[in-house]
């Protein structure tokens, strides 16, 4: 068994892993840019809080409905296509960003963007959790995620720094040149289907997602998902719209403040996860992360008073100078606290979500029922929490968002103690 750092970089050592980890490099990176690209978009629009949910909305709800037929023909089918057409559906995503004229362009690209997003995501952990072995499913899925951690870092710096100094367009044609070097990657590298292994009678079919929900385990993790996703989600969409529109910060300190959740979270994330195949008790490391990140969702709103506790600082490097408000220190540290919450809380959810739809050969059908619960609480949280934010205050907004992911997380434990995942279950038609 890998351990630790040493582990994770043994593993960028493996031509089909790095294909893989390219993918989730190019995703994240975009994703993370894109964030800061809202920002901007949302002060350039003037939007309302309502429709600043819409951009979470119109991503999330294009993945709600391709996720279950998605999931079954990776199942069934040749993965390795399906993670082509996700990468060449994100360049034209790029190319479509930088010709926005109207906020409803904005919420059209989102939509695509979510459709290109859901082909990777999904796609790719499969493939992870397919090809690893056994022994180190939590090693690979840990560094497959570090690997994103640390993109959506470089996203926020690098992607900040571009839409400061050079607009919208150089920026999207960077991203573009990342997502065909990771196709050039999978193209070369990656085994021709690497994942459609399950009978397609049987693999990812209604009568499997009955059986998997059927099983208590699932239906806790699915809970949770829910909740969760409502919470952070909401705080993912309107942090760097809080930082831009409320304290008039540049897309540089704006990726500064999300670098501070990434940067922990890219650090920490591939040890955690081998952690999780040492000491076992996966759905504690789950429930300690959840809980971790509602707190630093509540922090957020404490930003409105941070002139009182801290002083503007300003920095000069190569003959430049910035200079740091005092919104952005806690709107950095509770950023930094989700990142670690994020560490604890994600290879154990993704291994638990695996290793039960491992019992049905139907491992892309259990990552999809745990994209569906994310979907829900995505589509619903973000304008929620927007509309809440137009009808009340900043500190209702963030509160809200962190008090479901605190549910969740206690309706998970429970849920999960009383019937925790057996060694073994029927598979599906038996």
């Amino acid at each position: 068994m890998s351990d630790g750092s040493g582990g994770s970089l043994r593993l960028l050592g493996n031509a089909e892993f790095l294909a893989l980890a390219g993918t989730a490099f190019a995703r994240s990176q975009a994703y993370s840019t894109i964030a800061i690209a809202l920002a901007l978009y949302a002060d350039i629009f003037a939007t309302s809080g309502t429709v600043e949910g819409l951009f979470g909305t119109a991503f999330a709800l294009v993945q709600l409905v391709i996720v279950l037929p998605l999931g079954r023909a990776i199942d069934t089918g040749n993965a390795k296509r399906y993670l082509l057409v996700g990468l060449v559906l994100n360049v034209g995503v790029f190319v479509g960003f930088a010709l926005v004229e109207t906020v409803s362009h904005v919420v059209l690209m989102r939509a695509v963007q979510g459709l290109g997003a859901s082909l990777l995501w999904i796609t790719g952990s499969t493939v992870v959790g397919e090809i690893s072995p056994d022994a180190e499913r939590g090693q690979w899925l840990g560094t497959y995620n570090q690997v994103g951690a640390f993109s959506s870092l470089a996203g926020d710096l690098v992607g900040g720094i571009l839409l400061y100094t050079s607009g919208f367009t150089l920026t999207y044609t960077v991203l573009s040149g990342v997502t065909l070097l990771a196709a050039v990657g999978v193209y070369f590298f990656l085994r021709d289907d690497p994942g459609g292994q399950a009978d397609p009678d049987e693999a990812t079919g209604v009568e499997t997602l009955r059986l998997l929900l059927g099983r208590t385990a699932i239906r806790a993790l699915v809970v949770f998902r829910l909740g969760l996703s409502f919470g952070k989600m909401a705080v993912i969409l309107f942090l760097p719209i809080y930082a831009r529109t409320r304290f008039g910060m540049n897309p540089i300190l704006v990726g500064g403040i999300l670098a501070g959740g990434k940067l922990t979270k890219s650090l920490t994330q591939g040890v955690v996860g081998s952690y999780t195949d040492s000491l076992g008790h996966k759905h504690l490391f789950v429930f300690v992360g959840a809980l971790l990140y509602a707190l630093g969702a509540a922090i957020i709103p404490f930003a409105e008073y941070a002139v009182d506790w801290f002083a503007p600082l300003t920095l000069a490097l190569g003959g430049r100078s910035a200079t740091l408000p005092p919104a952005f220190f806690p709107l950095f540290g509770a950023f930094a606290v989700c990142g670690i919450a994020d560490s604890i809380r994600l290879p154990a959810s993704m291994a638990l979500f695996v290793e039960e739809g491992e019992h049905f050969d139907a491992v892309a059908g259990s990552l999809s029922l745990r994209s569906i619960a994310w979907k829900i609480g995505q589509v619903v949280g973000p304008v929620t929490v927007g509309a809440l934010w137009d009808a009340t205050s900043v500190f209702t907004a963030f509160f809200t968002a962190s008090a479901f992911i605190a549910v969740a997380a206690l309706a998970f434990f429970g849920l999960y103690t009383v019937e925790p995942a057996p060694e073994s279950v029927p598979a599906a038609g038996d």
